[in-house]
């Protein structure tokens, strides 16, 4: 029968309803649904299942093999994955990921730290509404969340991709994942999607008081400090993808609200990948040349991630830090993403409500 789930309690069950206090007649086959209740899905990147081999190939070659990443045409593109690629990265970036990875849950730090964002979402949220949490590429997969949400008898649904910043490869792709889910329903739920919130002025004040609250931590005053985002190919910005001018405003309205002057709050690109020409500045080029320079001192923040990873903690924290110091640099700090901090919260709940009018 169908039956609406009251939003007091996930077990609270009551029948659907006729116009008066009689349960609506329904053929004693008729399948059992439940309806009545909004979902939230939080979805972010993913993560491999492990750092060995086999784990960090599976992992890569969903990565790798999506059209909204590499837009190579696959007659090219195949060969250079599945014989050079998958052969030789998955060792070395079992090892970038075990360096960060956490041993206590046995899972990577983006897992860990979504869950923690899902758990204190669904917190401040209350019975209002169900949240639950995927990963675009590994597990907890998209399809099978939302099959969760609507066995809770989420029939309106709000998808939320956990990037500031909208791109093709990032926000895009999550969504293809829940579209695809829903083409195989007979009854499909209602659906939003979360809009980028680049310049939504929560977000900038939260990562401008990250930054102050950083700093503060500090021993040493950073000379620079460089607002670090994941690049791109230069050709999806030619093709229309307003990811790039969407990471330079975010950029700039950051270093307003600090009132850093353009020479010692700088936009760059890090994560470029293969021969093709990227966003520029590039992080790391950037980086070493600011220590040939003469610069002692500086700082990295990531405002692109809502959750530290493999980019931020091995990346920006490890890789460009030997950058600097091997080139005369003396002091480096990473400031860490706002995660589940209350900041990070602050950010996530906004925009989630902002995006729930109307339903809740």
């Amino acid at each position: 029968m169908n039956e609406r789930v009251e939003p007091t309690s996930l077990k609270d069950i009551m029948p659907l309803q006729t116009g008066s206090s009689e349960t609506a007649a329904l053929p004693p086959e008729h399948p059992r649904v439940r309806w009545g209740r909004v979902g939230v899905l939080l979805m972010n990147l993913g993560t491999p299942e492990g750092t060995s081999y086999w784990p960090m190939r599976r992992y890569l070659k969903e990565f790798l093999s999506d059209r909204r990443v590499i837009e190579v045409p696959r007659l090219i593109w195949w060969p250079i994955l599945n014989l050079i690629i998958l052969t030789k990265r998955p060792g070395p970036k079992g090892r970038d990921y075990a360096s960060v990875w956490n041993n206590e849950r046995d899972e990577g730090p983006l897992k860990t730290i979504t869950r923690g964002q899902s758990e204190r979402l669904q917190a401040a949220m209350g019975d209002a509404v169900v949240v639950d949490w995927a990963m675009r590429y590994g597990k907890p997969e998209v399809s099978l969340r939302i099959q969760a949400l609507l066995d809770q008898g989420c029939d309106r649904i709000l998808l939320v991709p956990l990037y500031p910043q909208y791109a093709a490869a990032t926000s895009a792709t999550a969504c293809d994942q829940a579209f695809k889910a829903l083409m195989q329903m007979r009854w499909q739920p209602t659906v939003r999607v979360s809009a980028p919130y680049h310049d939504d002025p929560v977000y900038i004040e939260a990562m401008a008081t990250s930054i102050r609250e950083g700093l503060a931590k500090l021993d040493f005053e950073p000379e620079v400090i460089l607002t670090s985002f994941h690049g791109v190919p230069k050709s999806y910005l030619l093709k229309g993808d307003p990811y790039h001018c969407q990471c330079v405003k975010t950029g700039r309205l950051i270093r307003e609200a600090l009132g850093f002057s353009t020479e010692r709050m700088r936009t760059t690109f890090q994560s470029r990948f293969g021969n093709e020409e990227w966003l520029k500045p590039y992080t790391d080029e950037t980086v070493q040349n600011l220590a040939k320079s003469g610069v002692k001192r500086m700082a990295i923040v990531a405002p692109g991630f809502t959750a530290d990873c493999l980019e931020t903690l091995e990346e920006l924290d490890g890789e460009n830090r030997h950058y600097f110091e091997e080139n005369g640099g003396e002091r480096f700090a990473y400031i860490p993403c706002l995660n589940d901090s209350d900041l990070g919260m602050k950010v996530i709940e906004n925009v989630v409500r902002r995006e729930l009018q109307g339903w809740i």
